[in-house]
């Protein structure tokens, strides 16, 4: 069995693996992996993507391309650190 990798098909940004809207799940968990040190990298690496992407979904449909909230939440919203919720005290 060969390993796939999970790497975007542009302009679409689909997985050229698996085809799901990329970043797909394989991918995040590798960026994860490769950027454990440094979350401010993947941050900054995800939204150099997120710029590419934006150009290159909103040239071949404007009409259509994804909201820029979902773009937001599917490129960086994912690998940002989550503080934890405070508990409601009574």
């Amino acid at each position: 069995m060969t390993s796939q990798i999970h790497v975007a098909l542009r302009p679409l940004w689909l997985c050229r693996a698996c085809a799901a809207p990329w970043p797909c799940a394989n991918a995040r968990l590798t960026l994860l992996a490769e950027y454990r040190d440094s979350h401010v990298a993947l941050s900054i690496y995800l939204a150099g993507l997120l710029y590419d992407a934006v150009e290159d979904l909103y040239r071949l449909d404007p009409h259509n391309a994804p909201k820029p909230a979902a773009l937001h939440e599917r490129f960086l919203g994912w690998a940002a650190p989550r503080a934890p919720r405070p508990h409601p005290t009574d």
